[in-house]
């Protein structure tokens, strides 16, 4: 029976970095995958297929060149959707060749098939049986079923199946307005199917600043995205060639295609976590402490499996530093206690640190300055018409909160992140010279707004 210092169950994005981070510390690793490739659903089903599909709509549709006067860059027939899987295949084939590459390199044993526990210290996969000093459980998640939806049908659809999408719906509807349902509804509205997004809560998004939800509803309503509010779905009835949406309220919604977006549960069921010690709580999560470990010291969980955040990006931060904390490895010990939210909605909206909300909720006074993207020169040139708004403290004028809509967004986020890491504040986007033109420029035009608000009597 082979024996092992650390076995990952496993191989997504937190599973492939833990199980490095480990190795290259001279660490003996197995990581054990379920699928025949690996990847999880960061590769295969979510993260990087729906950001992909979205990139395609985007260059296929002539999106980014809509502000451009008198230049039409869209395709010169209808998008097909081999248009979309050829390039989403080049993808994917790709990031699970590196991830192969990256495991090898780092001489981690790779085991293919279903992880359960036979106790604390040994996990059967098929006829073998590992042993392990250490476990790290990374087994991610998958969509939640909500039993009065027919998946059966062909034509209702969870949030892992829709990027293999049997053909691109005329009209489509997307229940649940959180980050997965807004970021399908802009990129199948961007190909031109008649989209309605059905939310319970009175808005999309809550968790966001409320200003940029605003501004995000109404460049998803331009691209002709309908929103009912407050609204739940009483009955799905699935018909011949297409989806009957039933509300308590209101008249039935006939669509072609339902996609239902109600979120995740943890993949842990076929585990026997009883067998380790373990019991997994509501939709399957798993309870850790602030290194990751679960109540048996020598098996900690990631990603998620531990919920909130159940970012690919924070995923293999708690990786590394669960493994870390393993072996006393003196290298890396905490995941960063700020980090940003990207979301791939048309246009892109990516946050950090504080929203007014939630400052007005503390008490915490504070001044906003805005920079839009249609005053930048850059902006100008490219036809962006996104916004950054950063959020100060009124007295010592410290950064608290960072928000940009447009596209980019996802990567001009992290100029303020790493500024709110080092506890900078106004002045050094004042002092700092940045590349002209950019939208980078943007930070310094917003703080220059915020001293002018913070001036006003």
């Amino acid at each position: 029976m082979p024996e092992f210092d650390l076995v990952v169950i496993g191989g997504g994005a937190a599973g492939e970095k833990g199980a490095a981070q480990a190795a290259f510390f001279g660490k003996k690793v197995a990581l054990i995958e379920k699928e025949p490739h690996l990847g999880g659903a960061m590769v295969n089903t979510g993260t990087l297929p729906s950001k992909t599909l979205r990139e395609t709509a985007l260059y296929l549709s002539g999106f980014r060149q809509r502000g451009l006067h008198g230049v039409d860059m869209a395709l010169g027939r209808a998008a097909r959707l081999d248009d979309f899987m050829y390039r989403l295949d080049r993808v994917v084939t790709g990031e699970r060749a590196r991830m192969a590459a990256n495991l090898a390199r780092h001489e981690v044993t790779v085991f293919h098939g279903a992880a359960s526990f036979v106790d604390a210290h040994t996990v059967q996969v098929g006829p073998a049986q590992v042993q392990g000093r250490h476990f790290l459980i990374a087994t991610g998640s998958q969509p939640h079923r909500p039993d009065s939806f027919p998946f059966e049908h062909p034509n209702v659809y969870d949030s892992d199946e829709i990027v293999r999408v049997h053909a691109l719906p005329a009209s489509m509807a997307v229940v649940g307005g959180g980050v997965i349902g807004c970021e399908y509804a802009c990129l199948f509205a961007a190909l031109g199917s008649k989209v309605t997004i059905i939310e319970a809560r009175p808005t999309i998004l809550g968790f966001l600043d409320g200003e940029v939800v605003g501004w995000l509803t109404e460049r998803m309503r331009g691209l002709g995205i309908d929103f009912r509010f407050e609204t739940q779905v009483a009955k799905c009835e699935p018909g011949e060639g297409g989806v009957r949406l039933h509300f308590a309220a209101g008249a039935p919604l006939d669509v072609d295609l339902a996609l239902i977006c109600a979120g995740r549960s943890a993949n842990t069921a076929g585990l026997q976590l009883e067998k380790a010690g373990l019991t997994a709580g509501k939709r399957g999560v798993l309870e850790v402490d602030a290194r990751f470990r679960t109540k048996v010291p020598h098996i900690a969980a990631v990603g998620d499996v531990i919920g909130f955040p159940s970012l690919a990006s924070t995923s293999m931060e708690q990786a590394r530093v669960a493994v870390v904390d393993f072996f006393d490895l003196k290298y890396k010990t905490r995941v960063a206690p700020l980090f940003p939210y990207g979301i791939y909605t048309i246009p892109e909206v990516s946050m950090v640190g504080e929203t007014e909300e939630s400052l007005r909720s503390a008490n915490v006074p504070y001044v906003k300055g805005v920079a839009q993207f249609g005053d930048n020169a850059r902006g100008l040139m490219i036809g962006e018409t996104g916004a950054l708004k950063l959020l100060f403290r009124r007295d010592d004028l410290k950064l608290l909160g960072v928000h940009c809509i447009g596209e980019g967004a996802t990567e001009l986020v992290h100029i303020g992140l790493t500024a709110m890491l080092a506890g900078a504040g106004a002045d050094l986007f004042i002092e700092a010279c940045f590349n002209y033109p950019t939208l980078s420029e943007a930070y310094k035009y917003a703080t220059y707004d915020a001293l002018q608000r913070k001036a006003r009597p």
